[in-house]
């Protein structure tokens, strides 16, 4: 008996039957795939989120809740090409925003408060989201799988090693940026090229879109909270993009290219 069928969204499904079955097109060959780790391999926006409503908390007597919202995604926007993705560099844009929001003036208590939500977030347990172990077992053994992950590359090798994930990767990159680049180098030096990878991820502005582009097959499976900095449009008619319900349905997907 075959493998179950992939759960798709609808806009998912259109896609799948406009290009399955042409018999004049020849099979796909996936040798190698990406993942991505935050919020596709476990929890981490969620954590931020958190984080940011104690910041507002702490914040309450200086400003509202929106105008804290507001100057700290100011604050981070800016701060990016500087401090690059992680919890040390939202840190550093919580202690920002609360500098601009007391004038230059904040008391030291807010600032120690403010540190120990950052190093509490750095040692938050690592949660693997549902269905991820199973599906990485699953695909192991027949594809090449490779860890494409932006962020601190302490904490980022932090959290691989405390997920009991990092034996199922062949290889793990950690990068500043996801661009076309970085995925054909990744894919080049961890696989066969990125015409034979495929890219998965829940950010469509970090791992579909520049995937698609460096010519991997991009597969979205959505998170419940996208950061505002990665919101981005799917490429609904794409011929090498998919969004499926659930990491459970990479397997019979990408065994369905071939």
């Amino acid at each position: 008996m075959g493998p179950p069928a992939p759960v798709v969204t609808a806009a998912g499904a259109r896609r799948l039957h406009n290009r399955r079955w042409r018999p004049y097109e020849r099979p796909m060959r996936i040798t190698t795939i990406g993942f991505d780790a935050d919020d596709t391999l476990w929890h981490n926006e969620t954590i931020f989120r958190l984080t940011q409503d104690r910041l507002r908390e702490m914040m309450s007597v200086y400003a509202s809740h929106e105008a804290t919202n507001a100057k700290l995604a100011e604050v981070e926007g800016r701060n990016l090409r500087l401090y690059g993705y992680g919890v040390k560099g939202f840190t550093l844009s919580m202690i920002e925003t609360a500098m601009e929001l007391t004038n230059h003036a904040p008391p030291g208590r807010l600032i120690a408060d403010i540190l120990a939500a950052g190093r509490e977030m750095l040692s938050h347990p690592v949660e693997p989201l549902p269905g991820v172990e199973k599906t990485l077992f699953e695909l192991t053994d027949d594809y090449r799988l490779v860890l494409i992950t932006k962020g601190d590359l302490l904490h980022q090798e932090q959290k691989l090693a405390a997920s009991g994930l990092g034996e199922l990767f062949s290889g793990v990159e950690i990068v500043s940026e996801k661009d076309a680049g970085t995925y054909k180098r990744a894919f080049e030096r961890h696989g066969t090229g990125a015409h034979e990878a495929v890219m998965v991820g829940n950010s469509v502005r970090s791992d579909i879109l520049p995937a698609l582009e460096a010519g991997a097959w991009g597969a979205h499976i959505p998170y419940h909270i996208t950061w505002a900095h990665e919101v981005a449009e799917a490429p609904a008619d794409h011929p090498k993009f998919v969004e499926l319900a659930t990491i459970s349905d990479l397997p019979a997907w990408v065994r369905g290219l071939s």
